[in-house]
């Protein structure tokens, strides 16, 4: 079967970096899915997904090591992000955390480091941290995720900040509150949205209006929700697929153009916001 072609963003260090990836969260958890989850990744690299998300958090480490698994020998045409998290975001334990994760991914540089969510640590210990894994070559690009954007606002203050590649927060249809405010700050910067859990865990998948529209163009549900994000500039998208043909769903996702009434459609179900939310979080 065929690899797909993807799209790319241009992140501040002039890297590219894919639109459409892999998601591994609650992947590693159970020891008997692990083969499907392995699978699943490989057949998503071969059909044309570079981008693989995981974390140190997910399946306590185990996740990644079924990336590095799933990666085998083709590590030069996959682009990994993984994430730190917070009670390890000091200098010393950002460095020390990201050593386990390379020696887990079976690599010696991740391509984006994202501290997972906001915690005690000073952000400029923890920047200082991935400015050093950056000098070493053992991270290429850094992010954050979680951030509202009252917390962006202070990360775009500490000094060496502009780096920032990606704020990867809790973003689909039923969870558009970002685009009040966090949107449009981070559009402003050239800071790309990474939209993570983009069916909500496959609760959107039985809304009916949802439904409608896909039933207008002989899709899923689940691809038009992907879609809706597929086609917004600036916004990344990491689906999970636990099984071969979830992968092939999600990557026809692409292929789907949604229309102005489809558009008006899911806004009459999904209102945008009309005055700032807090942040949504998993």
């Amino acid at each position: 079967m065929p690899g797909t072609d993807i799209p790319t963003l241009r992140l501040p260090s002039g890297a590219t970096m894919p639109t459409y990836g892999l998601g591994t969260w609650r992947m590693g958890e159970d020891i008997r899915h692990r083969a499907d989850e392995v699978a699943a990744l490989r057949h998503g690299i071969a059909r044309g997904f570079s981008l693989i998300d995981t974390a140190e958090m997910y399946g306590d480490g185990e996740a990644e090591s079924i990336v590095a698994e799933a990666i085998g020998p083709r590590r030069a045409n996959v682009f990994i992000i993984t994430k730190v998290l917070p009670q390890n975001s000091s200098r010393r334990g950002a460095i020390a955390a990201c050593e386990r994760s390379l020696k887990r991914l079976k690599t010696d540089r991740i391509d984006l480091y994202l501290l997972h969510w906001r915690g005690s640590p000073p952000l400029q210990e923890t920047l200082a941290a991935f400015a050093e894994l950056k000098a070493a070559g053992k991270i290429l690009n850094w992010g954050v995720s979680n951030f509202d954007a009252g917390e962006m606002r202070e990360l775009c203050a500490v000094d060496g900040a502009a780096g920032c590649a990606t704020n990867q927060v809790l973003y689909n249809l039923s969870r558009r509150g970002i685009e009040y405010d966090l949107m449009p700050f981070c559009r402003e910067r050239n800071i790309p949205i990474m939209a993570y859990s983009p069916i909500e865990q496959g609760r959107l998948l039985t809304h009916a209006g949802l439904r409608a529209v896909a039933k207008r163009h002989g899709a899923t549900a689940a691809q038009v929700a992907l879609a809706w994000l597929l086609r917004q500039d600036g916004v990344v998208t990491i689906p999970k697929a636990t099984t071969l043909k979830h992968v092939d769903d999600n990557l026809a996702a692409l292929d789907l153009r949604l229309t102005g009434d489809d558009l008006a459609t899911l806004d009459r179900h999904f209102p945008p916001p009309a005055q700032a939310v807090p942040l949504d979080m998993l």
